[in-house]
């Protein structure tokens, strides 16, 4: 269990950095420590044109397509949804957690995705899931305008003779977040389940 979640955050990290950082170059970056410090004005005339280095085209960033950007916030609110659930609970649950939760949870993102076209660049999945007894894994929201668009949640149910089940269902700003959209269950057992994240 622990190795899958380990591939997965390395995946996961290594996509969501893949060159979003690029150094700034200085032509006097090399300099011996004794060198006299230049002043403020004779620093500036000893940048490197970025022209000479890197030829115009490399310099202007590419938008990323809507297929890219809409992996990518899959990738994360599956994360997301690994990380609520917690060790404890992943450990007794991975196998039809991963079977039938985290696809279901991918398919709904995708459309979600999909049907906003343009504004996919401008959508994120919220970074902390509820831990404890809330039922937030993550929102779907627009970084512009902080609209919600989606909720993501899951429930802890105690149904009579049965024990304890999970419920995964989100929630649509179209509707209000009143309707429960079904995502699926997964049984846990008549014990009564540990806290979220522990």
């Amino acid at each position: 269990m622990k190795l899958w979640f380990r591939k997965v955050s390395v995946v996961l990290v290594a996509i969501l950095t893949l060159g979003l950082y690029i150094p700034p170059t200085y032509a006097d970056a090399e300099t011996p420590a004794k060198k006299e410090v230049a002043s403020p004005k004779e620093k500036e005339d000893t940048y490197i044109s970025t022209e000479a280095v890197i030829p115009e085209e490399e310099l202007t960033l590419e938008p990323q397509s809507n297929d890219y950007l809409i992996d990518v916030l899959t990738e994360r609110a599956k994360e997301q949804a690994v990380t609520k659930l917690g060790p404890k609970i992943a450990t007794k649950v991975e196998d039809e957690f991963a079977a039938v939760i985290l696809p279901g949870i991918e398919e709904v993102i995708t459309n979600l995705l999909e049907e906003a076209e343009e504004e996919v660049p401008y959508y994120e999945i919220s970074e902390q899931p509820a831990a404890g007894y809330g039922e937030k894994i993550f929102h779907l929201s627009d970084y512009r305008t902080k609209e919600e668009i989606a909720r993501f949640d899951v429930r802890r149910e105690k149904r009579p003779g049965e024990g304890y089940w999970f419920n995964f269902h989100y929630h649509l700003s179209e509707d209000g977040f009143e309707k429960h959209h079904e995502i699926g269950e997964i049984y846990w057992d008549k014990n009564t389940p540990p806290k979220w994240m522990a």
